[in-house]
């Protein structure tokens, strides 16, 4: 049938016996693979044949005969990827593609570019580690380290270290930013793939060992002995957002014990700060600001108060996480400045709360989902949490950022904090 004009289409159901089988052409699989693979290499535009992949090694390739490893294949290896990829194989039997050819059109910017930008590989480590965690594959550590070192190697290439033209550094830094955005969105992936699948502890731990390479990423790099702090405003606010993402994350899959670890750790100070009698520092260094965004971000003749803030919002793209989210996410954030001695932390995002209810501490006013906010903070007692959340306040000078004075809600009652806990 496989020579039949009148068949369109044939599924080649690919694992590991039929490959070996098909490549050593044993038993009927020889056969049939000698008549496809005749088929496949004397039209080699057609696309009658479609592998369906349904095993992948240990390294994540797809166990395919050889005459069909140039072909486009269809990951069908699990439960979770078969309903993923039903509507392309749907699509491949219909001649109807998710996606029409676009016409031809110019030279890309990136070639023409005399500032090109690294490219990304973590894209294709992302999508390995995903295929090794759906399939519970070993290596699963290596797989994570491979991607989230290939996440900090592609920021660090863009990090200023040497003298930047001043008439055009704003530009650049809204520039490096919108280009880490793929950084911070593949990381926010990452979290909310792991944290959702399994909350362990080796998932706690690389998200620690992260938020330090992090840490890193915005200080001075090693090597850079004549510099200005200004240069490294677009990794500052990069680090400042990325957080705020990871925020948002952990929420959304409920890991509350791994927030209430991210929030009390401790992180090892980059070398290039010195490291004094202070070694380590607390969830404070990873807040941001830039001053210089104010050339290419505020209104003529005004100033913002945060350009930072402004630039996240502007950035905030993702359908999964409105910046309604991240807003929330800056908020639990500031909580916690209150509750962890030592922290300091001015929420800038909160600049555009123009909303006066935040689903997670409004659903707190219950019992059960104040347990969750109580998990987080690792407060038990709401009249406990008000009191600590006064004494933060003062610490901070709350009162005195009169930048928020025009607020039509107060942090406080933002938070919910006067009814948490008030409900059965």
């Amino acid at each position: 049938m496989v020579t039949d004009p009148e068949i369109t289409h044939v599924l080649v159901i690919c694992d590991r016996v039929y490959a070996e089988k098909a490549d050593a052409k044993r038993a009927g699989v020889g056969t049939e693979s000698q008549i496809i693979s005749k088929e496949v290499y004397e039209k080699v535009q057609q696309s009658k044949f479609i592998p369906i992949a349904c095993e992948f090694s240990e390294s994540g390739d797809p166990f395919l005969p050889v005459f069909l490893r140039s072909r486009m294949w269809i990951n069908f290896s699990s439960n979770e990827a078969a309903n993923e990829n039903w509507e392309q194989l749907v699509r491949a039997l219909y001649g109807k593609p998710a996606y029409q050819k676009p016409p031809l059109g110019g030279t890309p910017a990136y070639i023409i570019s005399e500032d090109p930008k690294p490219s990304n590989p973590a894209n294709g480590k992302f999508a390995t580690l995903k295929h090794a965690l759906l399939n519970n594959l070993k290596g699963l550590r290596v797989y994570r380290a491979d991607f989230l070192s290939a996440c900090i190697s592609h920021a660090d290439a863009l990090r200023v270290r040497q003298e930047p033209d001043r008439d055009s550094f704003a530009s650049r830094i809204v520039q490096d930013c919108e280009e880490l955005k793929g950084i911070r969105n593949l990381i926010t992936d990452w979290a909310l793939l792991e944290s959702g699948i399994e909350k362990s502890a080796n998932f706690r731990d690389a998200l620690l060992e992260l938020m330090e390479s992090l840490y890193e990423l915005k200080s001075r790099p090693e090597g850079v002995n004549s510099w200005n702090d200004s240069w490294f405003e677009a990794h500052s606010i990069f680090v400042y957002e990325t957080f705020l993402y990871l925020i948002a994350a952990l929420l959304k899959t409920g890991s509350y014990e791994t927030l209430n670890e991210l929030f009390t750790s401790h992180y090892i100070r980059p070398k290039s700060e010195g490291y004094g009698n202070a070694k380590l520092n607390n969830f404070g260094c990873f807040w941001g600001c830039s001053e210089t965004l104010q050339q290419v971000l505020a209104p003529p003749g005004k100033r913002l108060y945060s350009p930072a803030a402004e630039l996240i919002k502007r950035q905030a793209d993702r359908h999964d996480f409105p910046f309604s989210s991240v807003i929330e996410a800056e908020l639990l954030v500031f909580l916690m400045s209150c509750v962890v001695p030592d922290v300091r932390w001015y929420p800038q995002t909160l600049h555009y709360a123009s909303q006066s209810e935040f689903p997670f501490f409004v659903r707190a006013t219950r019992h059960r989902d104040f347990l969750k906010l109580s998990t987080v903070t690792g407060v038990q007692d709401a009249d406990a949490l008000r009191k600590i959340m006064a004494e933060g306040y003062e610490r901070q000078g709350v009162n005195r950022w009169y930048d928020f004075a025009m607020m039509n809600n107060t942090f406080w009652d933002l938070m919910n904090m006067d009814k948490l806990d008030s409900l059965k």
